[in-house]
């Protein structure tokens, strides 16, 4: 069996299955599956720096004292993601505005011309999953319509392949 996460949004019909990759990414594939070890709901929002993404930072509350909640390594490392890329990005403590917590997001790369360039500047980040190619014309059709809608919920739920 294959470790995979469904993702899923209702108002834009998303629902595909991304594929995780625990042999190029160990760390960060390991923090998804304890992160899911229960489903989770994350906001979701077209992202404003990296182009075509849908960002889905995850809570602070679903992180604070938890053991996989730790400093992740670039792993499996992206500057430019590409469609039907998953990716896990680590923000440590204090980076990015002096926010005293770590910032978890993971980003849904869904078409050409991404790229991990913040204001503070080039954050690689860890290819984790990748959805399956059959499904990445659709995935790119609903993170389109996630574009125009605005924020949404998005559901992460582990599954097996």
């Amino acid at each position: 069996m294959t470790p995979a996460i469904r993702i899923t949004e209702e108002r834009s019909k998303l629902s595909v299955t991304a594929l995780l990759l625990p042999e190029k990414a160990p760390d960060n594939a390991a923090f998804l599956l304890a992160y899911l070890e229960q489903p989770r709901v994350v906001a979701g929002i077209h992202a404003m720096w990296t182009g075509p993404e849908i960002s889905c930072p995850v809570p602070s509350a679903d992180i604070e004292g938890q053991t996989y909640a730790r400093p992740l390594p670039a792993e499996n490392a992206t500057l430019t993601p590409q469609p039907g890329d998953i990716v896990l990005s680590y923000v440590p403590p204090r980076m990015w505005g002096g926010s005293p917590n770590a910032i978890f997001d993971i980003g849904l790369f869904y078409g050409q011309g991404a790229r991990l360039l913040f204001p503070i500047g080039w954050l690689a980040g860890s290819v984790v999953a990748q959805v399956r190619p059959e499904e990445r014309d659709r995935f790119a059709a609903a993170c389109g319509v996630i574009r125009r809608n605005g924020a949404c919920d998005i559901t992460f739920t582990r599954v097996e392949i």
